[in-house]
């Protein structure tokens, strides 16, 4: 299940901070290994000697609430030495945070989520701009479109919702002037493979389609209650066990209220 070895990136700032509350929450959730890493650029002591010092701060709280590693990367990037580093030491989750400076409550794509967005090996979770996790996870919701990466989505969003005990929702945005009603029809295929994928129940699964003009305007037509977590699929496009988002995933990712967990294509 994701979330056994999770890995956050840490800057000094609000976003590196909410991003490590989720990390920290999704581990005590999963019983999972927490990972913190703060990247530098090369060739650079001091910057590395300034990382280190950002870790050392970081460590008695962190040993309040249980072990963590605290490491320091090497990385032309952020985002790249994260990617690296997670290779390096097994993480199956990267979490990051929003940028400062963004809408509240909404997900900003910094120059770090983005590179992992398009070439992270390892399932990437993005934190809201003032996110606050709280106590319970309450829902797992995955943004279905027909299509096998999706489904994959699925079987992985089901088997985390028995072991976690919480319920499996599944979304389908219908735009403009669709049809809902094909879409619904995916949607009750897509019940099915939940719960034969799961020791689920049937009324543990539901399914909504959500409408509007926009992908903004549909996500606000369904209900996201505290404690959902969002896990949305990479797209076609992507490289066999990469994440690469698509435009409309995209899109969710920033109108979304709650965490948001990207899957690499193929990821089982």
């Amino acid at each position: 299940m994701i979330g056994e070895h999770v890995l956050a990136g840490y800057v000094h700032d609000a976003g590196g901070r909410e991003a490590l509350d989720l990390a920290r929450g999704i581990v005590a959730l999963t019983g999972g290994r927490l990972s913190v890493a703060t990247v530098h650029p090369p060739d650079l002591p001091a910057a590395a000697g300034e990382a280190r010092a950002v870790l050392d701060q970081l460590a008695d709280l962190l040993d309040a609430d249980g072990p963590a590693d605290l490491l320091v990367q090497e990385g032309r990037s952020v985002g790249r030495g994260l990617t690296v580093l997670a290779s390096r030491i097994g993480a199956d989750l990267i979490v990051v945070g929003s940028p400062e400076g963004g809408a509240r409550g909404r997900i900003g794509v910094g120059a770090a989520a983005d590179h992992l967005l398009h070439s992270a090996t390892e399932a990437v979770m993005l934190t809201p701009s003032g996110y606050a996790p709280p106590d319970d996870l309450g829902r797992i919701t995955v943004m279905y479109v027909r299509r096998p990466q999706c489904d994959e989505a699925v079987i992985r969003a089901a088997q985390a919702a028995e072991r976690l005990e919480v319920p499996l929702r599944l979304v389908t945005l219908a735009i403009g002037d669709v049809d809902p009603d094909p879409l619904r029809d995916d949607l009750a295929l897509a019940i099915r493979l939940a719960v034969d994928s799961a020791d689920l129940l049937p009324e543990e699964v539901s399914a909504e389609v959500a409408e509007g003009d926009d992908v903004a305007d549909a996500l606000d037509d369904v209900d996201w209650p505290e404690g959902e977590l969002l896990v949305c699929a990479s797209s076609e496009d992507a490289a066999a066990h990469r994440v690469f988002l698509g435009e409309v995933a995209l899109k969710v990712l920033r109108a979304a209220p709650c965490p948001v967990t990207v899957l690499p294509r193929g990821y089982y």
